[in-house]
């Protein structure tokens, strides 16, 4: 009952969201990330492979989580902006079921786009790198796979938390500008409070260096370090030793950080009252 009900609501969400314009979308990513790698790689003389996959996974990182976030605004915000729940909650279906399976459509989706997005990416690096041999050629292989794998994480992370948005918002402008801003919170603060360790002078001219730093290390207990899972240096480099050493943890509890945004999503819909 379980699997057959999810099942019929992912197929729903996967039909909605080939009938709106997010395959349009796709394509323009697509177009996006061609012309970044393939300008970027002109400005280096030196490593242009290295270069056009450095800026390639920086498109990957920033497209990503906006095709998400459409898809969230396209199977939720919208739906209940519309009124369109009148007639999916009259099935004799549980909430958590129409929830889990419209998220496990936008995963399955996004996911899709990651791989065209990272097999393009390693196609384009490939012709590039033919041109000029570098010294450090950049690694295609399972270094790669495991920075994609990482940026996919990443990306379960931002689907949870626009999911959340979307289900406690009634605007989908919320979602967007909500999902932007924690992004950008937990993908940095780790990086600052690093930075304020090694030079405290940068802040020390309007605050207490160490009041300020504490203020930041706060926000581990409250985010995810999401700026750790950009582990783009093994691919560009080919060294392992630039992955993180407790990769193990920080997976688990990223893991663990989404399901419980999930949880809380579901929680939230079924206390929810529709007029």
């Amino acid at each position: 009952m379980f699997l057959t009900s999810l099942l019929a609501d992912f197929n729903h969400g996967i039909r909605i969201a080939l009938h709106s314009r997010i395959v349009t979308t796709a394509l323009w990513f697509l177009g996006l990330l061609f012309a970044a790698v393939l300008l970027a790689s002109q400005f280096s003389a030196r490593q242009p492979a290295t270069v056009a996959l450095d800026v390639g996974l920086s498109v990957i990182r920033l497209v990503l989580p906006l095709f998400a976030i459409l898809l969230v605004q396209e199977l939720f915000s919208r739906e209940f902006e519309r009124k369109l729940y009148l007639n999916s909650f009259t099935y004799p279906r549980q909430r958590s079921y129409w929830l889990l399976g419209r998220v496990a459509a936008i995963l399955s989706l996004s996911i899709a786009l990651l791989v065209v997005l990272g097999t393009s990416l390693a196609f384009l690096v490939n012709i590039i790198a033919a041109d000029y041999q570098q010294a450090t050629p950049a690694a295609l292989g399972l270094p790669y796979q495991i920075t994609l794998s990482f940026i996919a994480v990443d990306l379960l992370v931002a689907t949870a938390i626009a999911t959340l948005l979307a289900i406690s918002a009634s605007t989908p402008a919320f979602v967007l500008i909500g999902t932007v801003g924690f992004l950008l919170i937990a993908r940095s603060y780790t990086p600052i409070i690093e930075l304020l360790q090694s030079n405290p002078y940068v802040v020390s001219n309007f605050a207490d260096p160490r009041i300020y730093q504490d203020s930041l290390g706060m926000l581990a207990f409250l985010l995810p370090d999401l700026g750790r899972l950009d582990v783009r240096m093994i691919a560009l480099y080919d060294k392992m030793v630039f992955m993180p050493t407790d990769w193990p943890l920080l997976l688990l509890a990223t893991l663990a950080y989404a399901a419980s945004l999930l949880g809380l999503s579901v929680w939230i819909l079924n206390k929810r009252e529709f007029n």
